[in-house]
């Protein structure tokens, strides 16, 4: 039987990562009772909170979230000189939409996206094998919903990635993702189609917003606020936007706090504070070498980056003058690495497009409205108007690239909105005198599966 690359050489990480969390650990009767490291396995409820606590380096639940795609995404050019001084060959690649995406290279993006899955897996199975009393309920649920969490929302993201957007014409038939249910290694690794992927992963959601308090005892774990969020960010992508409403509403219920952007400081080192008022979830995308804004080599697209008013205040909150370069400047995750979860900014938008798209013109521009007066100076801001559904959701696009630019969603919104004509989008870049082009539904935006897995699994490979 073959093995899956993300059972076989996975698992190891898995040991490392688990003996390294037994030394962090201030459990120490735990220790004492399994001296012989190869023999220690989680026994506890505070056992499995601690593994899903883990913050051993790129294992950690709340980094790495996949985001070559981001490269791609349009937002941002790169220098010829530096394009070539770039870490990784598959960030040159994506750079460009290369057939050949990896080139001998391990996809970063897939391998700690199912490290963690299969984190998360090792939790679910051995929760079925302890016993818990009444004072560990709680703590049990919390356990349980946090895991399940965290497996659907890296199902979600690297379904984004590695299969087609979502048809509902063609969803039972389209390749997804194997959907790692278990930590059994002898299991095989299959792809399933893209609807029973997102069927597991409104599963999940659907499970864990039953066991998860309103909000977490910390912002790097999920809570009902996060469940909502997810699965209104996933019935956006999949054209449910009844659904996509009715969760927006949901998690805004518990946090509808908005930055005011007059209260933040320029030039300060990082503007805009880790876990602020925003934050549902908190999770950092992969820290690509492209995404430098030091030297720079990201340089913010200037279509993009003129599209900001003079009084819009993310033009000098998000970007910065960087040796006579624009690059960006701040960060929801407070430092230096580009943030990748859940905020309450995105859920005013994607409600609004929702109310767009079920012609309610004024619920829409309403939140629109409610979230841009927070982002212009004070007194400056003149709230939008439109004429009609299509010209008001025209508006909220345009406003959801300006606000969540450099968090990964890009590429996705690219994916989906290419399905309606009236929004499909052609990409070009030239690089030392070669024109290259990405039109709208091009297979390329579907990133292949990693040529290593297909070498050890034999499953079928992405179309490019």
């Amino acid at each position: 039987m073959k093995k899956s690359r993300l059972t076989a050489h996975i698992y190891t990480a898995i040991l490392i990562t688990i003996f390294a969390f037994i030394q962090v650990s201030c459990k120490k009767t735990w220790l004492d009772a399994k001296p012989d490291k190869a023999l220690v396995i989680p026994e506890t409820v505070q056992d499995f909170q601690a593994i899903l606590d883990n913050n051993t380096a790129s294992y950690l639940f709340n980094l790495n979230q996949p985001s070559l795609p981001e490269v791609g995404a349009g937002d941002f050019t790169i220098l010829e000189d530096n394009l070539q001084g770039l870490q990784n060959v598959q960030e040159r690649n994506a750079y460009i939409w290369s057939t050949n995406i990896f080139a001998g290279e391990s996809s970063f993006d897939w391998n700690n996206a199912y490290k963690r899955i299969l984190y998360a897996n090792i939790v679910l199975d051995g929760f079925s094998k302890i016993s818990t009393d009444l004072q560990s309920q709680e703590a049990w649920k919390n356990i349980k919903g946090t895991a399940l969490f965290y497996r659907a929302y890296d199902f979600f993201n690297l379904i984004l990635e590695f299969s087609k957007a979502y048809d509902p014409q063609t969803a039972t038939s389209d390749l997804g993702i194997p959907l790692r249910l278990t930590s059994d290694v002898d299991v095989t690794s299959e792809r399933a189609s893209v609807q029973q992927c997102y069927d597991q992963i409104v599963s999940d959601l659907m499970k864990a917003k039953d066991l998860l308090p309103e909000l977490p005892a910390y912002l790097t774990r999920p809570g009902k606020c996060a469940v909502y969020a997810l699965l209104s960010r996933v019935y956006l992508n999949s054209g449910q936007y009844d659904n996509a409403l009715a969760f927006a509403n949901q998690s805004l219920l518990l946090n509808n706090g908005l930055l005011d952007y007059n209260s933040l400081d320029p030039s300060a080192t990082n503007p805009i504070s880790r876990f602020n008022t925003e934050i549902v979830y908190h999770h950092a995308l992969a820290s690509y070498s492209a995404f430098d804004n030091n030297a720079p080599l990201l340089i913010a697209d200037n279509g993009l980056y003129n599209s900001y008013s003079d009084n819009d205040l993310r033009k000098v909150i998000y970007f910065k003058d960087a040796s006579g370069l624009v690059t960006w400047n701040a960060s929801y995750t407070g430092d230096n690495s580009l943030f990748g979860g859940l905020a309450t900014d995105e859920l005013y938008l994607i409600r609004a497009e929702c109310y767009a798209r079920q012609d309610n013109v004024q619920a829409a521009l309403e939140d629109l409205n409610t979230l841009l007066v927070k982002r212009w100076k004070t007194g400056t801001f003149i709230p939008y108007t439109a004429t009609d559904s299509t010209d008001a959701l025209r508006k909220i696009l345009s406003e959801r690239r300006k606000e969540l630019v450099y968090r990964g969603l890009r590429w996705y919104d690219l994916k989906r909105l290419n399905k309606e004509s009236r929004f499909a989008l052609i990409l070009t870049r030239s690089v030392n005198g070669t024109q290259y082009v990405l039109a709208p539904n091009d297979p390329k935006y579907v990133f292949p599966i990693p040529p290593d897995e297909i070498l050890l699994t034999g499953m079928p490979q992405n179309a490019r």
